[in-house]
């Protein structure tokens, strides 16, 4: 496989995982902040077929990372062979635990089919266990993003050492990560600073949205 068709299915990879995050979320699958638990519940009984699209489109965006990891290895791992192999092993560990813990977030389609036959204790205990497992998927992404942030670094730090695209997207790309690093670790601790996250995200959109481009359609090294 060549530099250049490897260049063109990151581009392509990059937008894709774009437009799948966000058609997951028409179907309900929420990436950072969730409803409350019972809300939850009645909203995925109201329409389980909704809730399935949802996460099946968010495991097809995990995949997605996967592949995209390992394309931008065998585009750019030539030119530093230890960045190389540090994004490619934290953005695979970081699609691997998203989709295995999909499995217990799968588990609200279970509770959500019995919630609006149970009332008293029983309901409580249902939006008990729906609220734990909500819990565990934000401690679970908050965990990944670690990954997410190494990974993205590591090859943003190679754009701006070799030149292989313009060094101002690789900049754009190590502040925005640096950024939204530090507002992943810090929210958890304090919650008010959760702006910092928000706009660490926007900025690590509009350069994934960016180098997405500069990869798909101009797919030669400058």
């Amino acid at each position: 496989m060549t530099t250049e068709v490897t260049m063109i299915l990151s581009g392509f990879l990059f937008w894709f995982i774009i437009v799948t995050n966000v058609a997951s979320s028409r179907f309900g699958y929420e990436t950072i902040k969730e409803l409350e638990p019972e809300a939850k519940l009645q909203k995925i009984s109201s329409n389980p077929n909704k809730f399935k699209i949802g996460v099946a489109l968010i495991l097809i965006e995990h995949v997605s990372i996967i592949a995209l990891a390992v394309m931008l290895f065998i585009a750019f791992g030539s030119y530093s062979l230890i960045l190389g192999i540090i994004w490619l092993t934290f953005r695979i560990t970081e699609g691997l635990i998203q989709i295995y813990y999909k499995k217990n977030y799968w588990r609200l389609l279970n509770l959500a089919k019995q919630y609006p036959g149970t009332s008293g204790a029983g309901k409580n205990a249902l939006i008990n266990s729906a609220g734990s497992i909500l819990q565990t998927k934000g401690t679970i992404f908050s965990f990944t993003q670690i990954f997410f942030s190494i990974g993205t670094l590591a090859y943003s730090i190679i754009f701006v050492s070799y030149g292989v695209i313009p060094a101002i997207i690789g900049w754009f790309g190590i502040v925005a990560v640096i950024l939204y690093g530090l507002g992943n670790g810090i929210t958890p601790l304090i919650p008010k600073f959760k702006v910092i996250l928000y706009a660490g995200a926007f900025l690590i959109l509009i350069f994934e949205i960016v180098l997405g481009g500069r990869l798909l359609f101009v797919h030669t090294i400058p």
